[in-house]
């Protein structure tokens, strides 16, 4: 892993779109867990803060991928033709500024055809939905009702263009998988950022609807041994989950950090307090 001045600008690349549990708060503590490596993997893409910091700042080949198909889209339109992305939501932007409500719901129920089409809704929901929520029903239809905001940006053209340039700099393969065959390609030595739907710090405390089929305690207990097996094949592995009873015994044997952070999203926005989170690897700093 080389170290290469930025190759962004002034600013380095960020999450253009806003994603539940994203980490650009706790990048600067994230930095400190990074170990050397070539190659890196991140199955739990979301906003993919961790990757575009990085990005701005190393030279490595990434292996990108999510379960959710548009999310994976916008992310492959974005680094293939971002300036035919931005044309498009200039547009959904001026349509939007001249009658939001009417104009959010129109395109919330718009199915568009084409990948180009289909980002530029898919970013420009994510801009102007409540909190930024990304919610689909159990027919994987989004069904957020609209953001309380007076001027949302839904064309931040130099964050685009900064995310593209960092796409194409890594020579990112971003796919649309389940995370165990994004990891089948996982070898020694490898870096692995995994960033899953959080284990619910209570009944009522959850929010793990990404996709339709969720992600349960079932599948909590899968990854837990997924992370064993890239241990044991040598890949580096970080991984972060909430701070539960649950997390902690799954992850026994492992270093575990607790950080404090606040939460980013919810959809009670006077609830947005501080919470503990856990950083587990398993290499040595």
């Amino acid at each position: 892993m080389q170290a290469v001045k930025s190759q962004i600008g002034l600013k380095e690349a960020a999450p253009f779109v806003k994603w539940a549990g994203g980490k650009t708060q706790l990048l600067p503590i994230l930095d400190a867990h990074i170990p050397q490596f070539v190659r890196y993997f991140e199955p739990f893409l979301g906003g993919g803060a961790l990757f575009f910091h990085l990005a701005s700042r190393l030279q490595f080949s990434a292996h990108l991928s999510d379960a959710n198909r548009e999310l994976v889209n916008a992310y492959n339109m974005v680094k293939r033709d971002v300036e035919g992305l931005i044309g498009l939501l200039e547009k959904h932007e001026k349509n939007y500024k001249r009658a939001p409500a009417e104009y959010y719901y129109q395109l919330r129920s718009a199915r568009p055809d084409g990948d180009m089409k289909s980002a530029a809704r898919f970013i420009a929901l994510n801009k102007t939905c409540y909190n930024g929520l990304y919610r689909v029903n159990r027919s994987g239809e989004f069904n957020v009702p609209i953001g309380r905001y007076s001027n949302p940006a839904v064309c931040d053209r130099d964050q685009l263009r900064r995310a593209s340039i960092a796409l194409n700099y890594s020579d990112a393969k971003i796919v649309a998988c389940d995370y165990k065959h994004a990891l089948k390609k996982a070898r020694e030595g490898d870096f692995v950022y995994l960033d899953p739907p959080f284990n619910p710090l209570s009944e009522t405390a959850h929010f793990v609807d990404y996709t339709k089929n969720g992600f349960g305690k079932e599948d909590q207990i899968e990854l837990a041994q997924v992370f064993r097996e890239l241990d044991n094949k040598g890949c580096k592995v970080l991984l972060s989950n909430s701070d539960t009873k649950l997390t902690r015994e799954l992850y026994s044997g492992f270093d575990q950090s607790r950080v404090r952070v606040l939460r980013a999203i919810s959809c009670k926005g006077s609830r947005r307090t501080g919470y503990w989170e856990l950083l587990i690897r398993n290499y040595a700093l």
